[in-house]
């Protein structure tokens, strides 16, 4: 039976539908922002308004960043604060970013998000946690809506300043009532929970060390009234054992418990220092966790052992985290540096390519809550694709496996990123008439911040 027209066809590709089915040669159709049908190399390909040869380059479904701090871009590889352990690295930054302003916030989005498609990133969430000033969130999903990115927008909060015990300065937190109210304008503005939906909301207090207990209970509160997903750093660094030891009289693991996070609404960043009998416990009330290999690695304190977590029943997902500690917002390197860790931790028989992809693709889908519609090339998904691209000198040799090629050569880079269907990276360039003025944009505000900080 001939397959019906189709808006856009992408063929001669060695397509990844899903984990487990893989069509060499195969092809894919997409119409109205979703897959219409996927086929392989003998099987007739439908009438396109548009066709894209793959030329025989490996077509995933788009990775999926489910961690990162955009605004950070701002301070890239910031000298002061380069060598320092998490707490003293935040110590050196938070003044920094006390001055952000509503155009900072607007502009590190849009970088940030172009970075992403580079890297063949479809969908990412972002933890925004300063908001020195109004209006922060909803520059980033006007952003968002410019470039084209599938988004979840998270109102992050900070209520625990160096006065009370905490580690920022008083100027980037807020009190209770302000932030509760702000996350209510944004969920009612920006939040959209119907299928292939282009922007959601979260709530993302930062962390025990930097909230207090009466926001993540308010924040549950208004997660089980209206729907969003939670999201927070948990369990990153020894220092937070002996903190919560110290403000809650318990472990972190039993404080998210005790605060009514531990459900299947909540995914939590880093998530490194658990027991396994607290993972476990997480992973059967449905608690996901991401993580980011690059920004561990450079902090060098750690980092979660991804495939145990799964084995003990926990969804884990990829991320980049914030690029004033990993400096890059690549998918691509993160799930090649997940690869590298898993084996490194565990032997080279522990993890392999096709694992690391799954955890940028199904495994981040099901951090957000989105799996039933991301993460896969199944027809009926959002048609979020990557056609990927590494240099003939780099896969020179690589003809068995190209799953594996694509992960163990490289660097690799988005050919072809589509976000809905729309082209949004061509031939490895952005698609992003702006791009330039933003640049010179970004380098102003970067410049102002980092000069104020350092007088």
């Amino acid at each position: 039976m001939p397959h019906a027209p189709c808006d856009t066809l992408i063929h001669s590709a060695h397509l990844v539908v899903d984990r487990g089915r893989e069509l060499p040669g195969g092809w894919i159709a997409l119409t109205g922002g979703r897959v219409a049908a996927v086929g392989a190399a003998d099987e007739p390909t439908p009438e396109a308004a548009e066709r894209i040869d793959a030329g025989g380059r490996l077509v995933t479904p788009g990775l999926i960043n489910t961690h990162h701090h955009m605004y950070q871009n701002l301070t890239r590889a910031y000298a002061p604060a380069i060598n320092g352990s998490l707490f003293d690295w935040l110590t050196a930054l938070y003044p920094v970013w006390a001055q952000l302003d509503v155009d900072d916030i607007e502009i590190s989005t849009y970088i940030a998000m172009i970075e992403l498609l580079m890297g063949g990133c479809t969908t990412s969430s972002d933890h925004l946690y300063v908001h020195p000033r109004p209006g922060f969130v909803d520059a980033q999903v006007r952003a968002a809506r410019e470039v084209g990115m599938r988004f979840v927008a998270t109102r992050g909060s900070m209520t625990r300043s160096v006065e009370d015990g905490g580690l920022p300065p008083a100027s980037v937190v807020q009190d209770h009532d302000a932030i509760m109210a702000d996350a209510e304008a944004v969920i009612a503005a920006h939040h959209d929970p119907s299928p292939g939906a282009m922007v959601r909301i979260a709530l993302a207090p930062c962390s025990p060390f930097s909230v207090s207990e009466r926001i993540m209970v308010s924040s549950a509160e208004l997660s089980a009234r209206t729907g969003v997903r939670l999201h927070t750093h948990l369990a990153e660094d020894h220092d937070e054992d002996d903190y919560c030891a110290e403000v809650y009289g318990c472990r972190p693991v039993e404080y998210l418990e005790r605060v009514g996070w531990a459900g299947e609404r909540t995914w939590l960043a880093h998530f490194i220092y658990p027991s396994e009998d607290e993972v476990a416990r997480l992973g059967r009330a449905g608690v996901s966790a991401t993580q980011c290999p690059s920004s561990n690695m450079m902090i060098g304190h750690g980092t979660m052992d991804a495939l145990r977590w799964k084995e003990l029943g926990m969804a884990v997902g990829l991320g980049c985290d914030g690029s004033a500690s990993t400096d890059s917002a690549s998918l691509w390197m993160e799930t090649r540096n997940a690869l590298l860790l898993g084996r490194l931790r565990n032997g080279p028989a522990s993890m392999q390519a096709r694992d690391a992809l799954d955890l940028a693709t199904r495994g981040s889908a099901q951090c957000l809550g989105w799996e039933d519609e991301i993460g896969h090339l199944r027809p009926g998904a959002c048609a979020d694709l990557v056609v990927w691209e590494t240099h003939p000198v780099a896969l020179a040799g690589a003809l068995t496996d190209p799953v594996e090629g694509w992960l163990r050569t490289g660097p690799a880079r988005a050919w072809h990123t589509l976000v809905a269907g729309e082209v949004l990276v061509r031939d490895g360039e952005p698609v992003a008439p702006a791009l330039g003025e933003m640049l010179r944009a970004h380098r102003r505000s970067a410049e102002r911040l980092q000069a104020a900080a350092l007088g």
